[in-house]
């Protein structure tokens, strides 16, 4: 095989693995500000909140990092129902939810910040799993399984998450919150708790996109920042609280970083890659799959 087209093909693969890790840490945005309207601009401090679960689970008990998230997963949506009662509570209830809110989650944002670095200080930290390390090969196709894995259990978290919002009546209902709440009460349904159990399972899924981003690399505490201008706009890209959307969103996003940084230097990824979405919202400003 042509060296080029070996090139071409790795980095097409990394590509759609790296997209299925961005789809992981935007889910939780597509809940949150695609069908609730609020712009939880914390989201990425608490993935990273989710990383540092993982890994003191890891380097103390010897768990895997993707298994430690899922068991913290409840402590994660316990956090997220108290975050959105005194959002509820301080902001939206007196219809104050705007540039208040968004201070908001600024505030949530540092200290969540400040909180990890005064627990685990400033050095980066990583875990330790089987799959670390090692790869699997297709001829001249490499696939490193510390990609692969945490790509299917996005995907597989996301699924679940779709099931459970297209089947029960409670994931209809949240759909149903972000389209009519008069409608909502119609069907003896009270939006504030279901904004507060669709609030609660965006901050749910920080603790497994955590888990997924430290099996990749190493984080230290303010890692969030870098992510968060990504994870918004592939929300936004893939049309606000489409799953489907974000998830093509997030491998398009993921494959143009990676032949970016495979044939001209990671340090022009993300210029082309948020170049590229801006042309692709400049054409259709709903995003590819808004209604």
């Amino acid at each position: 095989m042509d060296i080029s087209f070996s090139l071409l093909g790795n980095a097409i693969v990394s590509g759609l693995l790296l997209g299925g890790f961005y789809a992981a840490v935007t889910i939780g945005i597509s809940i949150s500000f695609g069908m609730l309207d609020i712009v939880n601009i914390a989201h990425p401090a608490f993935i990273i909140l989710g990383s540092y679960g993982a890994y003191f689970a890891n380097s103390q008990l010897g768990v895997d990092p993707i298994v430690a998230s899922l068991v913290l997963t409840p402590a994660f949506y316990l956090l997220g129902a108290g975050i959105y009662e005194v959002y509820h509570r301080s902001f939206e209830r007196r219809g104050d939810a705007s540039m208040r809110g968004l201070a908001f989650f600024f505030g949530l944002l540092f200290i969540t910040e400040v909180v990890l670095v005064l627990v685990f200080g400033v050095d980066y930290r990583l875990v330790r799993a089987i799959y670390i390390g090692p790869s699997l090969h297709f001829g001249e196709i490499e696939v490193p399984l510390r990609l692969l894995v945490p790509a299917v259990a996005s995907l597989a978290m996301i699924g679940g998450l779709y099931l459970f919002l297209s089947r029960s009546f409670i994931g209809r209902a949240i759909q149903a919150v972000a389209q009519d709440q008069g409608a909502l009460r119609l069907m003896a349904a009270d939006p504030v708790r279901i904004k507060r159990i669709a609030f609660a399972l965006s901050i749910a899924t920080a603790s497994v996109g955590g888990a997924i981003l430290i099996v990749i690399q190493p984080v230290e505490p303010s890692l969030g920042r870098e992510y968060i201008g990504r994870v918004f706009a592939i929300a936004v890209l893939g049309g606000l609280g489409s799953f489907a959307g974000t998830v093509v969103a997030a491998m398009v996003l993921g494959i143009m970083e990676s032949l970016t940084a495979t044939f001209y230097g990671p340090s022009w990824s993300p210029a082309v890659a948020f170049g590229f979405l801006l042309l692709a919202l400049a054409v259709k400003p709903s995003g590819m799959f808004g209604r």
